[in-house]
């Protein structure tokens, strides 16, 4: 099966550039190098916090920031990132955010006190806006067939894993405090690794952008933004800030200003302007049962890192070394499982995604009966293997496959706007995953305690996973 592109019949689309020269090898590994440090980053500062709190006197709420900041920057500029590469070239954008993401990481890693932290990780989820929708874009454009299906299996592979080896890196660079540097050493990581990245990107990632530039879309851009802020924002940092009135106001304003910007994207592409979201993108079968998939898939997959981590920190009082190492196993599985996926998809299907959830939820059920039936004091790293190797298994054909099906139906003068849409709600889930099913773990905790609140929060979870499936059984049974 291969993810040939089709163009919308309710559009006029532009054509991209003639023949961009085809992505080799090492071109690969360089922009999947940046999806990863861009991922990374969202994980990385988890194990990190308690350090921060230490040593900048920070409080509650403004950790909460450096999180939030984060993420809500990234998935705010996901689409416009994607447009812009587009427009102005995607080797281009994505050097442009290799760059600005290796200066923000030296500003995170030198910031004097938390309130610059907090600045310099907006602009870091801003440069990481930049950078990361061209990397889907790139391989959309300049790959075919078979090798695509495998740049999308590895890119999901990638996305899979960064998110555990943020976990694990920052564990271990936070333990070992090189040359005093404690939590700083999780983001002055990235500097060097940008550079090798900036060096190699401008010589072995290939040119592609639109033939016909879309002109830019100035309304529907800050209306898309102040909805997504409006949902996020509240969602972060309503729960620490006891929800006060203005996360209210937020998210009751969040729906008008999303059906505003709908309005507004329709009303410029029935008038043949240039919509920052093409209404009739949404309208391709696959990208919006793609974009349905990922709800529950990422939702979960986040809820379930922010509440492995605090039971680890908090209820077991690992170390933040051996908190990330918990987490390996997960890996180990997780990688392979995505490489699979285009000789999964070749003899069962898509619907192979229904399959993944159910193995994904049985590792769900296998953590459950181990954190209720395990003696407390017994509960260490490899107690939780089992249940974390079939987690990985699940969830490495989930996350790779939801690319494939996203993008199979995004046609490739679009590949920007598809990118970004495809990983703006990857972030927005992963930021609406740790304050909706994080929030209903905490508030759990006092009452039934670590041990039977995390069980609990497994079997919300587990819901969405019943949900994929359901989700599963109505996609086709061939890609396009």
């Amino acid at each position: 099966m291969t993810l040939a592109t089709r163009t919308s019949g309710t559009s006029a689309p532009s054509l991209d550039s003639p023949s961009p020269p085809a992505l080799r090898p090492l071109g690969l590994l360089t922009i999947l190098l940046g999806a990863a440090l861009s991922s990374i980053d969202f994980f990385i500062v988890n194990v990190a916090l308690p350090s921060i709190e230490s040593d900048l006197h920070a409080s509650a709420a403004t950790l909460e920031m450096v999180v939030a900041g984060y993420a809500v920057a990234y998935a705010v500029l996901l689409v416009l990132g994607g447009r812009l590469g587009d427009a102005f070239g995607r080797r281009r954008l994505f050097l442009w955010g290799v760059a600005a993401f290796g200066l923000t990481s030296l500003a995170c890693g030198l910031a004097p006190g938390a309130w610059w932290l907090v600045a310099a990780r907006v602009a870091q989820g801003a440069a990481a806006a930049l950078m990361l929708p061209q990397v889907l874009a790139t391989i959309h454009a300049t790959t075919r067939g078979e090798r695509r299906a495998k740049a999308v299996a590895r890119y999901g592979a990638v996305g899979g894993l960064a998110g555990l080896l943020g976990q694990v890196l920052g564990g271990a660079l936070v333990a070992a405090d090189l040359g005093g540097t404690g939590w700083r050493a999780a983001f002055l990581v990235n500097v060097p690794i940008a550079a090798v990245a900036l060096v190699v990107g401008a010589r072995t990632v290939p040119d592609s952008r639109a033939g016909q530039p879309a002109r830019g879309d100035a309304t529907g851009t800050v209306l898309f933004a102040a909805a997504l802020l409006a949902l996020l924002l509240p969602l972060t940092e309503g729960r620490a800030a006891g929800w006060p009135l203005w996360s209210v106001l937020l998210l009751a304003a969040a729906p008008l200003l999303a059906v505003a910007f709908g309005a507004v994207e329709r009303r410029a592409e029935r008038t043949g302007g240039s919509p920052l979201l093409p209404p009739s993108l949404l309208r391709e079968p696959g990208v919006r049962q793609g974009l349905a998939l990922g709800l529950p898939i990422f939702i979960g997959f986040s809820g379930f890192m922010f509440e492995f981590a605090i039971l680890l920190q908090q209820g077991l009082r690992y170390g933040a070394l051996e908190a990330g190492l918990t987490v390996i196993p997960m890996g180990l599985t997780q990688a392979p499982a995505s490489m699979l996926v285009p000789r999964l998809v070749r003899r069962w299907g898509p619907r192979v995604m229904g399959a993944a959830a159910v193995v994904h939820g049985a590792g769900l059920v296998v953590l459950g009966l181990t954190v209720l039936w395990t003696p407390w004091d017994g509960l260490g790293p490899l107690a939780f293997a089992p249940g974390l190797l079939l987690c990985g298994l699940g969830q490495g054909v989930q996350l790779a496959l939801y690319y494939r099906i996203v993008l199979a139906a995004v046609p490739a003068a679009r590949a920007g706007a598809g990118s970004g849409l495809a990983a703006t709600v990857q972030q927005s889930c992963l930021a609406v995953g740790v304050a909706t099913l994080g929030s209903v773990f905490l508030a759990l905790v006092p009452h039934l305690g670590m041990r039977h609140a995390l069980p609990v929060a497994l079997g919300v979870q587990l819901a969405c996973l019943l949900a994929l499936v359901g989700l599963s059984l109505r996609l086709p049974r061939t890609l396009q």
